[in-house]
């Protein structure tokens, strides 16, 4: 009777450390690399995060997208910023995943964006460690940090990350690239070692 007890025991034992299994690959690592990008420099330093840390990397997507005429998007963000007006998001994630959140976006009229306004605000992230980084057009960030820390009161914010990246007011799409892409991965891995977020090389 013992023995078949026992015998027992060591397969349920074997379904759970199976179903465990299963579970982790479906969860890897719990990080999540979420980014808005419109001349896919802030999308080159997602890709570089993601390549370095694992996890899962997303676009931020509108309901509805922002026109593609640069003078008519300036006029749209600074109206939404003035009203505080948050846009609809066509991205939806399920935040239960992840315990680690990398969020990326451009500088935009010295700001935060508005639609990474809308994913902090339609989001818990209160306990994660949530990680901004940050790509501009030459003028820095503005207030873009400082407001992402007040919109993560309960997170534990670390160590951002920003570089230049292209200027479409002046032309300049996609700067990060060649030269400027390899020292970007040298830069943020330095950034990635200084968090221990380092995934284990093979």
């Amino acid at each position: 009777m013992m023995s078949k007890f026992l015998t027992l025991l060591f397969l349920f034992s074997c379904c759970l450390q199976h179903e465990g299994g299963k579970e982790l690959r479906q969860k890897p690592e719990g990080i999540l690399i979420v980014y808005l990008s419109r001349t896919n420099n802030t999308k080159v330093l997602a890709e570089i995060i993601h390549q370095k840390v694992g996890g899962d990397l997303v676009a931020l997507e509108l309901e509805n997208p922002y026109p593609d005429d640069y003078d008519a998007i300036v006029k749209q963000v600074a109206h939404e910023n003035e009203t505080r007006f948050l846009p609809p998001l066509k991205t939806k994630v399920d935040m239960t995943r992840y315990n680690t959140i990398f969020l990326g976006f451009p500088t935009w009229g010295m700001q935060l964006p508005p639609p990474m306004k809308s994913f902090l605000h339609e989001n818990k992230l209160s306990g994660k460690s949530v990680i901004p980084f940050n790509t501009h057009g030459g003028y820095g960030l503005g207030n873009s940090f400082e407001k992402f820390k007040e919109l993560c009161p309960y997170s534990n914010v670390l160590k951002g990350f920003s570089m230049k990246g292209g200027s479409e007011r002046d032309g300049v799409y996609l700067a990060i690239k060649g030269d400027r892409k390899n020292e970007a991965e040298r830069q943020v891995e330095k950034w990635l070692g200084e968090l221990k977020l380092l995934k284990n090389k093979p």
